[in-house]
């Protein structure tokens, strides 16, 4: 009679085993490109409002899952500003707060390990007890945790080359009528209002979108953080650095090859304080490969294209380079 239920233990154990496996790499089982296939980065003002779809991306941006820009909150008349939200604190509770995800983590495998070892789910009356002794422990700990780390937070302040044909695809495309209105307030900083003007783009300005394209790829599958840098904002070159940190952290290498701009248009473009925008959906085919430390492919394949639709949004001081600002998936 024991043989059975040995069995049936080890099944568990093995299931709850995988089950934790799981849990842990999920976040890394996602598209590893430049962007992570997330929303991330700031568009100075227009953050928080949507940018208008176009015929090549005629669905609605995602939000930003990361972004460095807090939300302004204009107080009301002679009421106090209420705090800002923490610049990139976005998701649920345990998302912000991981020490409470890994302390919960732990109690199911707690629980998991009380239930395969016969003692029942928390070892009886007598382990429930002592768990919910526990609890109340971990619950007065997290709480001093939690304080603290709004304490924390609430004192850090806020972080601040395509061919000529697929250039020619994107020219022509100028921003619809009544797009160029101002969005939501919300640049950096928090400004609570911020005047734009439309801003013109040129032939020039698309074949050098177009070149950002295949240029931060090239520099993302090189590990280049010096080039990212250069072709890039502050904020979207740390989002680079983590997600590689992120691979390599795992053994993974991600690569991406032979980027080709398939369609592209403009969304819109503005001038805000002498800061120049413009949001360009960009759909795009590309080898998309994932190997980890001994070769072996873990994700995407190493000669099948993908083909991806995204809008990127570039940034320059008038008279410099663009430079890629945000980058947000479609859907």
């Amino acid at each position: 009679m024991t043989k059975p239920v040995s069995r049936r233990r080890r099944g568990a154990a093995l299931f709850a085993a995988f089950a934790v496996v799981a849990l842990a790499i999920a976040p890394a089982i996602a598209e590893a490109k430049p962007g992570g296939g997330a929303s991330s980065g700031s568009r100075g003002s227009r953050t928080f409002s949507a940018p208008p779809s176009t015929q090549t991306a005629p669905g609605t941006a995602q939000r930003f899952q990361r972004t460095e820009t807090a939300p302004a909150r204009p107080a009301a008349p002679g009421a106090a500003q209420p705090a800002a939200r923490p610049a990139g604190a976005t998701g649920g509770f345990l998302s912000r707060n991981p020490m409470m995800a890994g302390l919960m983590g732990g109690l199911l495998g707690a629980g998991l390990f009380g239930l395969l070892s016969g003692s029942g789910l928390f070892g009886g009356m007598a382990g429930f007890m002592g768990f919910l002794g526990l609890m109340l422990q971990i619950a007065l700990i997290a709480g001093l945790v939690f304080l603290v780390m709004r304490l924390v937070r609430g004192r850090r302040p806020a972080m601040a080359g395509m061919p000529n044909a697929h250039a020619r695809d994107m020219q022509g495309m100028g921003p619809r009528d009544g797009m160029m209105g101002g969005g939501m307030g919300g640049g950096l900083g928090g400004a609570a209002a911020v005047s734009s003007q439309p801003l013109e783009i040129a032939g020039a300005d698309f074949e050098a979108f177009g070149q950002r394209l295949v240029e931060i790829n090239e520099a993302w599958s090189r590990q280049d953080l010096a080039t990212l840098r250069r072709l890039s904002t502050p904020e979207m070159e740390r989002y680079f650095a983590q997600d590689l940190s992120d691979l390599q952290a795992r053994g993974w290498t991600n690569a991406t090859r032979d980027v080709q701009l398939e369609a592209g248009d403009l969304s819109e473009a503005w001038t805000e304080n002498g800061q120049d925008y413009a949001t360009v959906a960009m759909r795009f085919s590309l080898v998309d490969v994932t190997t980890d430390a001994t070769g072996k492919v873990v994700e995407g394949h190493p000669t099948e294209r993908q083909t991806s639709t995204e809008m990127w949004t570039f940034t320059r001081r008038p008279g410099a380079q663009w430079v890629l600002s945000a980058i947000q998936q479609t859907g």
